[in-house]
């Protein structure tokens, strides 16, 4: 699947890019909920630090879409947005995959019930790794 196949499903809708508003408000739901996920981490909330992790970085990546003039309606078309970057030398590959071990953690902890420590421990860094770049690409990109 491309960029070009989530528009034309519904997976992605075209909006005006570059709007600050939306911009700022995401990337401050992902500050938030980085925020979160490392108390539940300290309060030896795994299940919950997995959680709030993965949305930090769906939120960060919500802000990157606003940048390039996309809104998603389903988890998926992120990654589709990510990969297209990394096709064109914008995004490392590591990102993506980051990205998508996230998000199959926080739906074995929300649905499954399966998670630990180290998993835990394992999805809190990349996550900070993961808004660290994302909000880096955000700035360079026009």
């Amino acid at each position: 699947m491309n960029i070009d196949t989530c528009l034309k499903e519904g997976y992605l809708i075209r909006i005006k890019s570059n709007q600050k508003d939306l911009i700022e408000k995401e990337i401050k739901e992902a500050e938030y909920d980085l925020e979160k996920a490392k108390e539940s981490f300290e309060e030896e909330d795994f299940k919950w630090c997995i959680v709030k992790a993965y949305y930090a970085m769906f939120h960060i990546s919500k802000a990157l879409l606003f940048k390039l003039g996309y809104k998603e309606k389903r988890h998926f078309a992120i990654e589709i947005v990510l990969e297209e970057l990394n096709k064109n030398g914008k995004l490392e590959i590591e990102y993506i995959n980051n990205f998508k071990a996230a998000l199959s953690a926080r739906e074995d902890a929300d649905y499954h019930y399966i998670y630990s420590k180290d998993n835990a421990e394992y999805i809190l860094e990349n996550a900070e790794e993961f808004i660290e770049r994302i909000s880096k690409l955000i700035k360079i990109l026009k």
